[in-house]
């Protein structure tokens, strides 16, 4: 079964709306960018959702005592590493972490076999960014990946080629973030689009 996580929440129209739809976990950025939320206002969004939805935290090089604070401010579920950090440092948190690879070419095998995590995301690289580019790669990468991980595919995927990436790929989980906006906003026709296909590709895979 292929799990779905919204990311890039910003309000708490669009995480209910995803939640509506049916996603399993919802992404909050913590680091520069225009999907960034302030900490106070991401544990405001996350005490009004209702029980068993995964709250996931997304970092890119922060200090260690400041990623621990917001996950407790937020009472987050998961924390996700998003930069250039070390398998050293993803070792040793209270929570489960994901650690985000940005995928250039078939090395990113290498690398993921270095970390000892509860999942490793793929996602495209673009100079300069961390992620949410909405830009896609080579999904066959992923699937070799996943002899070995929890692998989350990101990247480029939208309600008209999730069918696509998840044939494909076979990950664990997707992570969506601009294939579900419109103008830089979440839409809930766009969300659950994707997770109408999604819920299909469950019935109809056997993996």
């Amino acid at each position: 079964m292929v799990r779905v996580k919204i990311c890039g929440i910003r309000t708490l129209e669009a995480a209910l709306a995803a939640v509506d739809a049916g996603a399993d976990a919802l992404g909050f950025v913590f680091a520069p960018s225009p999907r960034r939320i302030e900490p106070g206002e991401a544990a405001r969004i996350i005490e009004r959702l209702p029980p068993f939805i995964s709250t996931v935290g997304v970092f890119v090089d922060a200090p260690r005592q400041q990623a621990q604070e917001i996950a407790e401010t937020c009472r987050l579920g998961l924390l996700q590493f998003h930069g250039e950090e070390p398998p050293a440092y993803c070792r040793g948190w209270r929570l489960p972490v994901v650690k985000g690879f940005r995928v250039r070419d078939n090395s990113v095998l290498e690398q993921v076999a270095r970390y000892d995590v509860a999942a490793c995301l793929l996602d495209a690289y673009v100079p300069g960014q961390a992620g949410g580019t909405g830009q896609s790669f080579n999904w066959e990468l992923a699937r070799q990946a996943g002899s070995g991980h929890y692998i989350i595919l990101a990247g480029g995927i939208t309600p008209d080629n999730v069918e696509q990436a998840v044939s494909q790929a076979r990950p664990y989980a997707i992570d969506v973030s601009s294939g579900v906006e419109t103008g830089g906003v979440k839409d809930p026709v766009k969300i659950a689009a994707l997770l109408r296909t999604v819920r299909r590709l469950n019935h109809e895979l056997d993996y």
